[in-house]
């Protein structure tokens, strides 16, 4: 696939970019470039090739779930201007 100097110039309006003779030309060349990539890399026969390894393949080692810090709900809360069950108390912001 190569793109013509009409789609960069498409592309850029949808995109609302103004481009001069020269950038368009310079884009023209660099998108083609990218194009001509992306087919030379789908040409490569991967058939033989096996998958590289995922991180998900493997279990993760977690740690055991226990608590490690004292609860110190009410120190917090005893500098708070407002509490109510257990709860600060702020103003509303939206309406």
């Amino acid at each position: 696939m190569s793109l013509t100097l009409a789609d960069v110039e498409k592309i850029a309006k949808l995109s609302r970019l103004s481009l001069s003779d020269e950038e368009k030309e310079r884009h023209l060349t660099q998108l083609n470039g990218i194009f001509d990539l992306v087919a030379k890399m789908q040409s490569v026969n991967t058939d033989q090739v096996e998958p590289l390894s995922h991180p998900h393949d493997y279990a993760q080692r977690l740690r055991e779930d226990v608590v490690t810090e004292p609860e110190r709900r009410e120190d917090y809360q005893a500098v708070a201007p407002q509490v109510e069950n257990g709860l600060f108390i702020v103003p509303k912001v939206i309406e």
